[in-house]
């Protein structure tokens, strides 16, 4: 079985679990939280090395997580080890994000400019989103600042890229000029 079936198998039991008995919200802290510590070096080398032993794993995840998730969360930690499955945590815990913001209504939109921009410019950016309708209710916004852009902004979200920089527009003139028709290959 693909590990991304496996993580979303996963996830998506750990969500209706948590809807099922209304506590999403403090599953989905300890997720976030699992998915910080699922992002450090060592513990990945750790939780998906083979020659560890399962003992040796619940003890890591122990020192790791007691007392600092839920018991739902702590019980799900130990289903997956229980099953040998704790090498995916790290994809379990992003599908269970994603799948918490669509039950949330809520779009990942990641805006990045030349620039540092205006609230002004950010809400009217944020006003046209929400009357294109291409995004859902509540929109996540992450904005961040790369000069290498020159001017404009990038805007992604839903599988969407609008591309207003003007690096991007350099980019396509460039492309138009190497491929002149107008000169002939002599």
């Amino acid at each position: 079985m693909s590990v991304d079936r496996i993580a979303n198998r996963y996830a998506k039991s750990l969500i209706d679990l948590a809807v099922e008995q209304g506590k999403l919200e403090e599953v989905h802290k300890d997720v976030k939280y699992i998915e910080k510590v699922a992002e450090n070096k060592d513990f990945k080398s750790v939780i998906k090395s083979p020659v560890i032993a399962p003992a040796k794993k619940k003890q890591v995840l122990d020192a790791l997580f007691s007392g600092k998730v839920s018991p739902m969360t702590s019980s799900f930690l130990k289903t997956v080890l229980s099953k040998g499955r704790e090498a995916h945590l790290g994809e379990m815990s992003k599908d269970f994000i994603v799948q918490y913001k669509i039950i949330k209504k809520v779009s990942a939109v990641q805006l990045t400019s030349a620039q540092v921009l205006s609230k002004e410019t950010v809400n009217k950016i944020l006003a046209k989103l929400h009357s294109s309708n291409t995004t859902m209710d509540n929109i996540e916004l992450d904005i961040k600042v790369d000069p290498s852009l020159i001017g404009g902004f990038v805007l992604q979200y839903n599988d969407k890229l609008y591309d207003t920089s003007v690096k991007h527009k350099l980019a396509l003139l460039k492309k138009e000029f190497n491929k002149n028709q107008y000169i002939k290959n002599i």
